[in-house]
This record gives C-alpha cells, sequence and structure tokens, in this order.
C-alpha cells in the first residue's frame, strides 16, 4: 500500500513539472521588456527610442543582437542605420550585453505579439488586454506537493500503527500537533528567522525613499510636458548636462510658453489625475503658475512694486531624490560624458503625471549599475586618455569597457 502511494505521488510530481517545464524554460518577454526596456521604450510609438514593435522586420536578428549588446560599436563602425537612429533621437542606446540572444528573441515577441490595450465595457467585467500569468501553475504545483506530503504522512503514521499491533506493541497515544515538541521548534525557528529578517530589512531601507511621491504646490505633469509634447528634459533641467545639480527651472522658464498658453486644452484627451484618482483643473493650474510669477493675464504683463521689481513668489517645490550628505553625486558625469539617459535612474518620467522616485538610489543599485554600462568610449574626448582600452577595441580584443573597469566602483569616486 505504502510503495503504491509513494509511486503515485511521484508520477504527479512528474507530470506536473512536464507540464510547466515550458513556463519555467522559456525566458518573460514581457518581464524582459519591462525591467530593461520600457524606461526609452513604447512597443507601438516612439518615445525616448524608437517604437520596438516590427523591429525585427527592419533589421537583420545579428544586427539587432549586436546593436543591444553594444551600440558604441556599430556607430564607430560606420553603420548607416545606426546613426540615423542616433541623429532622430539625439542619444545613443545604452548597451545592454547581459542580455543572451534567447532573452532579446523573447522581448521582440513581446513587442511583436503587443497590442494597444482597449478598455472593457463596465459591465463585461474584463481587463482589457490578456497578461500572462503562470501564477496559478506554481500554486496548483505548491497545493498538490503539501496534499502529497500530508497524504504520506497519513500513510506512514497508519502502516506504523498497523505493524505494532500485528507484533503487539502497544502504540504511542498521538501527541496533538500544537504539544509537540517538533512544532513548536519549527515554528519557533520560522519566526526567529522572519523577525531577523524583518529588522535586517528595515535597518537595510532605513532613509531610502523609493516611490516617494510628495504633494507639490502646483500640479505639474511631465506627462504633458515631456511625454505628449516631446519638450526636451534640459531645456528646464539645464543643469543635468553642464553641472552637479540637474536645476529646478524658475517660474520664468515655466512663463516663456505659459505667456501664451494660458489654459489647458488637453483634458478630454489626457486628463490630470492625482494618484488617489481625483481630477486636476489643469487651467486652474497654470492659474496658479500665474500667481507665483506674478503675471497678470489680462494686463499680459507683470505686476510690480513702486520701483519697478516684479512680485514674484519662489514656488517651494518638494524635493524628491534625496541622497545622503556623504555621497557625491555630479549630473553632468552621467548626462553629458557617461551619455546616460534620464529614465536609467529617474524612469519612464515621460510618463508620471506627478513624479515618485523609481530608483532606490541605494548603494548596491548605483555599484550594479557601474559594474554593467559601458562606457560610451566613441566621439567622447573625455576618455581619450584611456589609450589601451582604444587600443584594445580596435584591435576587436575588447567590445567595450564598463564603469568599473575605469575606477567605478572606487570608494573615493563617491565619498570623499
Amino acid at each position: 500500500m505504502f510503495r503504491g502511494l509513494a509511486h503515485s505521488a511521484l508520477a504527479l510530481v512528474i507530470a506536473l513539472l512536464f507540464c510547466n517545464f515550458s513556463a519555467i524554460a522559456a525566458p518573460d518577454g514581457k518581464a524582459l521588456f519591462m525591467s530593461n526596456c520600457a524606461s526609452c521604450h513604447n512597443p507601438l510609438k516612439d518615445a525616448t527610442g524608437p517604437a520596438l514593435q516590427g523591429a525585427d522586420q527592419r533589421n537583420t536578428k545579428e544586427w539587432i543582437y549586436n546593436w543591444v549588446h553594444n551600440p558604441p560599436a556599430i556607430l564607430a563602425a560606420g553603420d548607416k542605420h545606426a546613426n540615423e537612429l542616433k541623429a532622430k533621437f539625439g542619444a545613443v542606446m545604452t548597451p545592454f550585453p547581459q542580455l543572451s540572444k534567447d532573452d532579446i528573441d523573447a522581448i521582440l515577441k513581446y513587442v511583436d505579439d503587443y497590442k494597444a490595450p482597449v478598455a472593457a465595457a463596465p459591465a463585461a467585467g474584463g481587463t482589457g488586454q490578456p497578461q500572462e500569468d503562470n501564477t496559478w501553475v506554481y500554486t496548483v504545483v505548491t497545493i498538490a506537493l503539501l496534499t502529497l506530503v500530508l497524504i504520506l504522512w497519513r500513510a506512514n503514521n497508519a502502516l506504523r500503527r498497523i505493524a505494532n499491533e500485528k507484533s503487539g506493541i502497544q502504540n504511542e497515544k498521538p501527541i496533538p500537533l500544537y504539544r509537540s515538541k517538533l512544532t513548536i521548534a519549527i515554528v519557533a525557528i520560522i519566526a526567529f528567522i522572519m523577525a531577523g529578517y524583518w529588522m535586517v530589512n528595515g535597518a537595510v531601507n532605513m532613509g531610502r525613499q523609493q516611490n516617494y511621491q510628495p504633494l507639490q504646490p502646483i500640479f505639474y505633469s511631465h506627462k504633458v510636458h515631456a511625454g505628449i509634447n516631446q519638450i526636451n528634459c534640459l531645456y528646464c533641467h539645464a543643469g543635468a548636462e553642464k553641472s552637479r545639480q540637474a536645476m529646478i527651472p524658475s517660474s520664468n522658464i515655466c512663463m516663456n510658453c505659459h505667456k501664451q498658453i494660458n489654459e489647458y486644452s488637453g483634458d478630454k484627451d489626457h486628463p490630470l489625475v492625482t494618484a488617489e484618482g481625483n481630477h486636476i483643473d489643469g487651467t486652474k493650474q497654470i492659474q496658479e503658475l500665474y500667481r507665483y510669477a506674478g503675471w497678470d493675464p489680462a494686463k499680459k504683463d507683470y505686476n510690480r512694486d513702486a520701483k519697478g521689481n516684479i512680485l514674484a513668489t519662489p514656488i517651494k517645490w518638494v524635493k524628491i531624490h534625496n541622497l545622503p550628505d556623504h555621497v557625491y553625486f555630479n549630473h553632468s558625469q552621467h548626462v553629458k560624458v557617461g551619455q546616460v539617459q534620464c529614465q536609467r535612474c529617474h524612469g519612464p518620467i515621460q510618463e508620471m503625471d506627478e513624479v515618485y522616485q523609481f530608483a532606490p538610489l541605494s548603494m548596491g543599485w548605483c555599484i550594479n549599475c557601474h559594474r554593467q554600462t559601458q562606457v560610451q568610449f566613441a566621439d567622447n574626448d573625455y576618455y581619450k586618455i584611456f589609450e589601451k582600452y582604444h587600443q584594445e577595441m580596435k584591435d576587436g580584443s575588447r567590445k567595450g569597457v564598463t564603469v568599473e573597469e575605469i575606477g567605478g566602483t572606487e570608494c573615493q569616486r563617491c565619498h570623499y
């Protein structure tokens, strides 16, 4: 009896594993796209980079593999299409050498199969675009295995009791689980481990502000400005390319456009909604800007005092991305020299109505980025002193140089 149960259990486990084999073995194109591509690309339309749907029809697979792994090398070789992309979008894509060809194929399949979400009617109860989710498979496997463990445990106890009765051995009175020393010990160990994990995780994350999204004095939508209207980040944050700080734009920068734009006309197509779901009147927010800037829309001039000074009030924006005082970070080093896209650290900023902190900005996060990110050596005079690396790249013995290889993980680079 016991042997038959064991064989049945083994057969069931093997069958479940075979059913789930393809889900385990195949790369998840959606997950790979969201973690590596979504901050700069959209499957259907151009964003910071080109739309990806149909990319494998516009280019050969081998070209795409080489481009994803090392864009600067493709540009340095004088590739026509690569230079057209750089001219159109104004920047070079970050290399992703860690993505295998299978990973890239999975991403291409996901974007080719992607369809724009369609809002479902309330009565239908649907969610629009179907999502690939294998959670139920793992849930079924887990429940099946736990059930098998329970069945085998009960069968083992029953067989032992029968054997004892036949041998004339008195069976011990069963001890309830809540009084079992083994059960108490296991529960205590698990509780100790969970408490330790909670304490350590809390200490490690102390001071970090990932997903921090404070209320601002004016509802400013990056989605409307940087996304829909395609305003370059550097128009407002001019310091990001020239200095350590990205710089918060003054109201004068806003007024360069809003002297003429005095109402929000996109409420029908792109309504402004807070994270809590509250509707925002865009025109009232422009009027609030006028109040801070000291602008009189009726006179189309600034309000001034008796001495001719503009009666303006600084906008008290709440800072979102904060680093510890002992950490040095230079925007120009990353944006101008490293040619790192804003979305690499700030996430899909062009899709945010209310900005929040996308990345953890932890030390480990920064170091991992330095280990993986290749320096933009092509046409970059800043790195001309690294003659050895330049020669190795010309010889073909080196495909690229990571930030780590030029000292990007040395303590004094960020702490001094």
